[in-house]
């Protein structure tokens, strides 16, 4: 036995000699030197916690300090489980909860409307580590519709004012507006609740700020601080639009944590992605893309509602999103596709002011085509540099330019309306005196009178001029050899019998 005991101490020596010099990783599987020449590294030190343990609480574990094993059951589940914010303790929250709870048909419409957007939004606020319940925002500002804009001009599904978007780098041109792009106004928003959380580093006030201006709110607080009164969302005296605005959310945020006590079912909503991006190379049609991707192209312009024409301007958009199974059946269908064109229109800038029917003229089709496509109103000219979205002829190759992709623009201007004038010529009046009189064209003066551009008038002679009419009022000229009559009425300019086109309009 005695033989024994010491052949067991000495085994329990050489296994704690084997634990000792065998600690050292293996350099050379994590990329590392395997070269005998480095240190020894150091014996690790396990950290013991101060004091006794003690058991979690249920606050903690729901608090997400405690990660569950189970992966999300579906998209609603996973934003539950990233609910971070503070809740709202206030009567308007149950008010708002009453008011969403007793109408399943509208809650049913915004969330089903919803499923296309909610993954992506959810993916980047928690890659951001952001609260999860900011994904529910754009159920109060526009009920998930990426087409809403408000009486103030706001648009998309997060509601950028024009100049807050531009702020944000979102484009608005002729052919798309980008405050509408599922990803770039999702990008902006959360670039925008990022920088107001750092402002005021409270979310309630971010969030009123969202809806208010960061201005508005800092003069509340300002005034608050000054009155020796409290600074926290419930205690600024605010517009009525932003007092409900959190308590909105908070009880959008309540319905979802539980809606089997608000007796209200949520449209089920996997846990992936509902689209992915595709490149476009090329400009392309609307139309030719939904029929590529086996998909109605109203279901195409839910996913990409930033277009504003029946074209894809590549070099402007180089990325559209389609359903997650129709992607592939896109790419595979436009690769098949050797022949024609993709695209049916392009662009073209307008080399000088000019009417309508003239710009319609020169692009070879109808004025009231060319009003339709661009959404030109009546009684307006369109102004030099404007984009003009017109026909592609078949032998046209090149795209839309990426400058003129992202900063074209219809700019149009009034019709100044004239009113058919006659003037008596005085002492050695001649076409160009009487022309530059009244700032109009020599040529238009002569062919109004019938007569030649160098022609003389007699003394008294009655001349006819077309003048702008301004504040209902002709416009009137006096001099000490000529007076300006009066019209029976208010007409368009007559055409020339030579075939010309009088001049209607003084151009800005």
């Amino acid at each position: 036995m005695k033989i024994l005991h010491i052949a067991c101490l000495a085994g329990l020596l050489w296994l704690t000699g084997c634990a000792t010099t065998g600690s050292v990783p293996d350099q050379a599987a994590a990329g590392g030197s395997t070269t005998s020449t480095k240190a020894p590294i150091a014996p690790h030190t396990p950290v013991i916690p101060n004091g006794p343990l003690k058991p979690i609480t249920a606050a903690q574990a729901a608090s997400g300090e405690v990660a569950s094993l189970s992966a999300p059951a579906d998209l609603w589940d996973r934003i539950r489980r990233g609910f971070a914010m503070p809740d709202l303790q206030h009567e308007l929250v149950q008010d708002r909860e009453q008011w969403y709870a007793t109408r399943p048909d509208y809650m049913q419409r915004m969330t089903e409307r919803s499923s296309k957007y909610l993954f992506h939004i959810v993916e980047e606020l928690e890659r951001r580590g952001m609260p999860t319940e900011l994904a529910l925002l754009p159920y109060i500002e526009s009920a998930f519709n990426p087409q809403a804009v408000s009486s103030a001009k706001a648009a998309g599904m997060w509601q950028f004012m024009p100049a807050t978007g531009n702020y944000f780098d979102l484009k608005q041109n002729a052919f798309r507006d980008d405050r509408r792009d599922v990803l770039a106004s999702t990008r902006a928003a959360l670039d925008y609740l990022q920088k107001l959380y750092g402002m005021f580093g409270d979310w309630h006030l971010a969030l009123a700020a969202y809806n208010w201006g960061e201005g508005s709110v800092g003069r509340a607080i300002a005034r608050n601080q000054k009155l020796g009164l409290g600074t926290s969302y419930t205690d600024l005296n605010m517009p009525a639009e932003t007092r409900m605005y959190v308590p909105k959310l908070q009880a959008v945020k309540n319905i979802v944590a539980n809606p089997e006590a608000f007796n209200t079912e949520l449209p089920l909503i996997e846990n992936h992605p509902y689209f992915q991006t595709v490149d476009i190379t090329h400009d392309i049609d609307v139309s030719l893309v939904a029929s590529l991707a086996g998909i109605r192209e109203e279901d195409f312009r839910a996913l990409n509602p930033s277009f504003k024409r029946p074209v894809i301007l590549a070099a402007g958009t180089p990325q559209i999103l389609l359903p997650w199974d129709n992607a592939k059946v896109f790419q595979r269908n436009l690769e098949a596709k050797r022949e024609g064109q993709y695209a049916s229109w392009t662009v073209w800038s307008v080399p000088t002011t000019m009417s309508v029917a003239e710009a319609a003229q020169r692009a070879g089709m109808s004025e009231a085509d060319l009003r339709s496509m661009n959404n030109i109103p009546p009684r307006m000219l369109i102004k030099a540099g404007s984009a003009l979205m017109v026909p592609r002829s078949t032998t046209t190759r090149q795209d839309v330019s990426s400058h003129l992709a992202d900063n074209g623009q219809l700019s149009l201007t009034p019709e100044i309306v004239t009113r058919r004038t006659t003037v008596r010529a005085g002492k050695g009046d001649t076409v160009a005196s009487i022309a530059r009189r009244y700032k109009l064209a020599a040529a238009s003066v002569a062919d109004w009178n019938d007569v030649r551009a160098n022609a003389a008038f007699k003394v008294g002679q009655q001349v006819v001029v077309y003048l702008p009419v301004r504040q209902g009022q002709a416009r009137s000229s006096s001099s000490a050899r000529a007076s300006v009559g009066t019209a029976a009425k208010r007409q368009a300019p007559a055409p020339s019998r030579r075939g010309g086109t009088p001049s209607k309009v003084k151009r800005r």
